[in-house]
């Protein structure tokens, strides 16, 4: 086991923490939803239409590109409607439950590669270069378990998995039959996990430590040419179960959270649940508009009330979204109590010890970059984040390999755009970047 410290990155202590690992059991979902633009990569094309019968576990769609990479759904019922968008694009897939709760049923003695293609596993798992759903023809160099969370108020991975933390052993020998090199554990030292079959390493260090893309700088950076794949740790046990018993358990733990959350807690439920089964009676009514995030607050996808859960389908977050409309001389007021990550305000004393209220506002407008290096202090890898930003925005091919593209995820960029001063959407612009070099050299 080896110990990695980093340095570089914050932890936001942000108001609505859960406080104790009681799982309570959710209200029934009257409806589930999944999202096609959760599995970044895939171009969905429906294997199912509006009122056919589905069990739990059965292929919804399957990728345009790749007709193997399927994704099935979370419960047996009838398929209630195709929500399509602009150019009709599919943007959610809703099922109206019914009271069987069949499951499809797997060979567990098939190949792991197919019977992972097959369940839709596949298509929770991503691969590095492009942050994408991985495709079929290549053999990963590593794989890359991540077994916790270090973003504002994230759930304990260790809570989500629960009982489920004895198919890993599976799942590991499962996963390492599809590549060369080897099966990678990043654990921290609150949670620690072992597998059998797995490298384990633990990070010391703020967020973003348990980013797949930071352990993966940090162990064994990926290369032009090379692939890996990264998983959580909850998903690596939903595999691991699956082997061992023929389903796939889409039921999850998902952790509510914020400062909009009367009582933060754990609630039991399933993949693709409606946001109004979670939230039901726990949103504070108060006068402030409350911002619903399916996520965490710096990755996270706003939704409203009526919408679902997104994947990877373990955390809400809920917050104001303007705590003081009025507020005296707005972003730049003297405000002791104000929250900033440099020493701007005299409120950095106490950052580190004291919960904040933070809202939705964006605090300033977009400007040019500014060279100030504030990037790499909020990104534990070794890579120039600033220059490859231009270099993405300027679409230089050159540039964007020698300065590390084929590392970087969106999620790996997201303190550094809550933290820049510039106020750019860095995580829109490296996943256009990342979509654009794939269209290019794919």
């Amino acid at each position: 086991m080896a110990l990695i410290k980093l340095k570089s990155g914050f932890d936001l202590n942000i108001k609505g923490k859960i406080n104790q690992d009681d799982v309570r059991p959710a209200n029934p979902s009257a409806c589930f939803a999944i999202i096609p633009d959760d599995f970044c990569g895939i171009i969905p094309r429906m294997e199912k239409k509006e009122g056919d019968k589905v069990m739990a576990g059965e292929a919804l769609f399957h990728d345009k590109n790749d007709e193997k990479i399927k994704v099935a759904a979370p419960v047996s019922g009838t398929v209630k409607a195709v929500v399509r968008g602009d150019r009709r694009k599919i943007m959610a897939i809703l099922i109206d439950p019914d009271d069987n709760n069949e499951d499809k049923v797997f060979d567990t003695k098939s190949n792991p590669k197919e019977l992972l293609l097959e369940s839709g596993l596949w298509a929770m798992m991503r691969q590095r270069p492009y942050d994408i759903v991985p495709t079929t023809e290549t053999r990963p160099r590593d794989i890359f378990i991540t077994a916790f969370d270090s973003a504002p108020l994230a759930p304990s991975l260790k809570v989500v998995l629960g009982d489920n933390e004895k198919y890993l052993d599976k799942a590991v020998q499962a996963l390492s039959t599809m590549t060369e090199g080897k099966v990678y554990l990043g654990c921290s030292k609150e949670d620690s996990f072992d597998a059998t079959g797995a490298e384990v390493n633990t990070f010391v260090g703020p967020h973003p430590a348990g980013n797949a893309g930071v352990q993966i700088a940090n162990v064994k950076p990926v290369n032009k040419g090379e692939v890996v794949w990264t998983l959580d740790i909850v998903t690596a046990a939903r595999i691991g179960k699956l082997f061992e018993t023929g389903k796939v358990d889409f039921s999850t733990v998902v952790a509510l959270t914020g400062s909009g959350i009367m009582e933060p807690c754990y609630v039991k439920a399933t993949m693709g649940c409606s946001l109004k089964s979670l939230l039901d009676q726990q949103i504070i009514n108060d006068d402030k508009d409350k911002r619903i995030i399916s996520g965490n607050v710096l990755t996270g996808v706003k939704e409203s009330i009526d919408g679902y859960l997104h994947a990877p389908y373990r955390h809400i977050t809920v917050i104001n979204e303007i705590n003081k409309k009025d507020e005296f001389m707005g972003w730049a007021s003297l405000n002791p109590n104000k929250f900033s990550i440099y020493r701007v305000f005299t409120s950095w004393l106490l950052a580190r010890h004291k919960e904040v209220d933070l809202d939705a506002k964006l605090n300033g407008g977009e400007r040019a970059i500014v060279l100030s290096g504030e990037y790499d202090k909020m990104i534990p890898m070794d890579i120039y984040a600033e220059f490859l930003i231009k270099a993405i925005i300027a679409f230089d091919i050159d540039k964007m390999e020698q300065l590390g593209i084929y590392e970087v995820a969106p999620e790996d960029f997201a303190l550094a755009e809550f933290a820049d001063t510039s106020k750019l959407e860095l995580q829109r612009i490296v996943r256009e970047g990342l979509d654009k070099m794939r269209a290019e050299m794919c």
